[in-house]
């Protein structure tokens, strides 16, 4: 399985989440995104987008202030 990350920082609502999405819309099954987001919101709104999507939200991350 492999593993990519998706650099969102600086970006506000709902930019973070609209590049989650077409980002998981070109990847294979099964494929694992880390997402880096620096936009306090982006916490809620993954798990929506998770819940709403079927996908499966491995946990969230502070550290500073990126999530």
């Amino acid at each position: 399985m492999s593993k990519k990350t998706l650099d969102v920082r600086e970006f506000a609502c709902p930019i973070p989440i609209v590049k989650t999405s077409l980002a998981l819309k070109k990847a294979d099954p099964g494929e694992v995104f880390e997402v880096i987001a620096t936009d306090e919101g982006f916490k809620q709104d993954i798990k929506a987008w998770c819940e709403n999507t079927n996908n499966t939200l491995q946990g969230i991350t502070v550290e500073g202030e990126e999530i």
